[in-house]
């Protein structure tokens, strides 16, 4: 079972051992990272080997786009999208209808043809992104996903090694995922002791890749403390996610977050690495026994849109209305991560 330890700092790992032609190399990479997410569920990672000037151009789509007037912003309007594609307004999203989140945001995925059958049949999370009309954005957006998205393919690689497990018991079901990319914006707020970027959350996926321009995360140790963890460059920041603390029936741990403290302009770029919609997700035999009976299995895409759709408005509304209805077994939002794990004990 995961130590959840009192950490006060975050790790960094080189992991450009990972493309090294040498096992051992791989592996002292593998076991750096196996450590940090049993006994932190968060760490940087240094090495990747991408070109900079992938994230320079994303840094400056979201700055043209999000300088837009907001009514040309709403022209992409997530709500008018049946994909959950598209441009998320200051108080759409949020649990807390008193204090909402104080931020915007540009929410992309894997870009589909409109004639793709999953998004035909009514997947709602697969399907083609909307883009707004700025030149290059679409490009500039894409290229950063796609390249992150190879990122994350050898994470859920090294991952599987780190527990033990054949290299591909992941991968495989890493086809055609919903992972998401999102492009935040919280504009600079003079009472940031009162303010909340975004509150407490585990991210819903297996893992994501944050890039931060300013500090103002924080994530939550075992003894219930939230630790800063700041901007490093050339590092993505890495936590876990429900599905791998499922997967492994806690044995990784989908830490708990926040973004308070936003006391300047600050741009982030998580993109949430997931498996298919349609993988059944449950704790692997090796995480069970009589004394610790393994959760009940979820599918990936479904937990994903539950969770979406108890959290944006426009979601919610169609749920209020009888539209719209969550897949059978769908939990609360708050059922996975640090603070769950603390509130049940």
């Amino acid at each position: 079972m995961s130590k959840a330890t009192p950490f006060t700092s975050v790790p960094v790992i080189d992991v450009s051992g990972l493309r090294s032609a040498h096992e051992p190399d791989r592996l002292a990479v593998v076991d750096e990272i196996g450590r940090a997410a049993r006994d932190i569920g968060f760490f940087y990672i240094s090495g990747t080997g991408l070109d900079p000037a992938l994230f320079d151009g994303l840094l400056s789509a979201a700055e043209e786009f999000f300088a837009l007037p907001l009514e040309e912003k709403m022209r992409s309007y997530i709500g008018l999208s049946s994909c959950h594609r598209g441009y998320v307004p200051t108080g759409e999203e949020g649990t807390d209808e008193v204090k909402p989140d104080l931020k915007e945001a540009f929410d992309t995925a894997l870009d589909l043809p409109a004639d793709d059958p999953d998004h035909l049949a009514g997947n709602p999370m697969l399907g083609p992104n909307t883009w707004p009309a700025l030149p290059g954005f679409d490009r500039a957006v894409t290229a950063y996903y796609q390249a992150v998205l190879d990122v994350g393919r050898q994470l859920l690689w090294a991952f599987a090694v780190a527990l033990g497990e054949d290299p591909d018991t992941f991968l495989r079901y890493a086809t055609k995922t919903p992972s998401q990319l999102r492009l935040i914006h919280y504009p600079f707020n003079p009472e940031p002791d009162d303010a909340v970027g975004i509150g407490a959350h585990s991210d819903f996926e297996c893992f994501t890749l944050l890039v931060p321009t300013a500090p103002g995360l924080e994530v939550l140790n075992g003894a219930g403390k939230w630790i800063d963890v700041p901007p490093i460059p050339g590092t993505f920041v890495i936590n876990i996610g429900d599905m791998l603390e499922l997967w492994t029936n806690g044995e990784y741990i989908a830490t708990t977050h926040r973004v308070r403290k936003v006391q300047q302009e600050r741009y982030a770029f998580p993109l949430f690495f997931n498996v298919d919609y349609d993988t059944v997700v449950q704790p692997l035999p090796q995480f069970t026994t009589p004394d610790r009976p393994g959760r009940a299995p979820l599918r990936a895409g479904e937990h994903l849109f539950a969770q979406t759709a108890q959290i944006f408005r426009y979601l919610r509304r169609r749920l209020e209305s009888g539209d719209l209805h969550l897949p059978d077994g769908s939990l609360p939002v708050g059922s996975f991560g640090q603070e769950a794990r603390q509130a049940a004990t």
